[in-house]
């Protein structure tokens, strides 16, 4: 194993020619994939791996300065893809992995059959003409929030976004991966998600996008998706599920996991 593949605890699973890569959320690990996974391993080969800074990573690694952008992230994606000797994947990222592997996908298209996003957006705080569903106020209380009593916020803030109540299996997931998080790298990613902005970067995304979104999200509202849909450089797809939350495809797994594996499987229709 590699050294990139060894800090970020990467997994390759199952014995299909085609390569499909999973990559997590804020707050969470690879083990959020764990309803999906079974799906696939049949079909393709499945990369999983941690995005530096979560819980099972190691700590030492986590180099404040170079995740304080979403860059950092890209250019790990791009080395794993690179260690792993993967000529073309299709690409399931979740939250900011979207984005990530969109920003990858700019420089790379080569590596990228398609992008699949789930809860996916380019901008957290509303601005002029844009609704990304936070003001500033509300990110800083959040942040302040996370400075002062971390546990106490990841219990406030794991039903939140979720979408349920703090005995739900699915809320406890998160919260379990969330207290995982050394806070100051809670903190530093959380500021470097939030306040985030890749609007300018959406028209040079060529890559088939099929964008997933919930019908309730606290974290990002629908008419982000049709955001994406309407400025991404190339053909992209919008799906609307009937269910609620940040993370569905860890408290909707019936709902979410057709849905995914009908775009994973599917091309968009020209």
């Amino acid at each position: 194993m590699g050294i990139v593949e060894e800090a970020h605890n990467v997994r390759v699973v199952g014995e299909g020619d085609r390569t499909i890569v999973l990559a997590h959320g804020f707050g969470t690990d690879q083990s959020v994939w764990r309803h999906l996974v079974p799906h696939l391993v049949e079909e393709y080969r499945v990369v999983l791996f941690d995005n530096m800074g979560a819980g099972p990573t190691n700590p030492d690694y986590f180099d404040f300065d170079r995740y304080a952008t979403l860059e950092g992230y890209v250019l790990d994606l791009l080395a794993i893809l690179e260690e792993l000797r993967v000529q073309s994947c299709i690409y399931v990222g979740h939250s900011v992995s979207a984005m990530i592997g969109a920003i990858a996908s700019i420089s790379r298209p080569d590596l990228f059959s398609k992008l699949v996003f789930l809860s996916p957006s380019p901008r957290y705080l509303n601005d002029m003409d844009y609704y990304g569903g936070f003001e500033q106020e509300d990110l800083d209380q959040l942040f302040e929030a996370m400075r002062n009593n971390y546990k106490a916020w990841c219990n406030g803030f794991a039903p939140l976004a979720v979408g349920g109540d703090m005995d739900s299996v699915a809320v406890q997931e998160f919260s379990r991966t969330l207290f995982n998080i050394r806070p100051d790298i809670a903190l530093s990613v959380g500021q470097a998600i939030f306040q985030s902005d890749v609007r300018h970067l959406l028209s040079l995304v060529t890559v088939p996008c099929h964008i997933i979104q919930s019908t309730k999200d606290l974290a990002v509202p629908v008419v982000v998706s049709e955001y994406l849909h309407k400025h991404l450089g190339g053909d992209s797809i919008v799906e609307v599920m009937a269910c609620e939350g940040h993370l569905p495809q860890l408290s909707s797994p019936d709902i979410v996991t057709p849905v995914l594996l009908n775009h994973i499987r599917y091309d968009i229709a020209v």
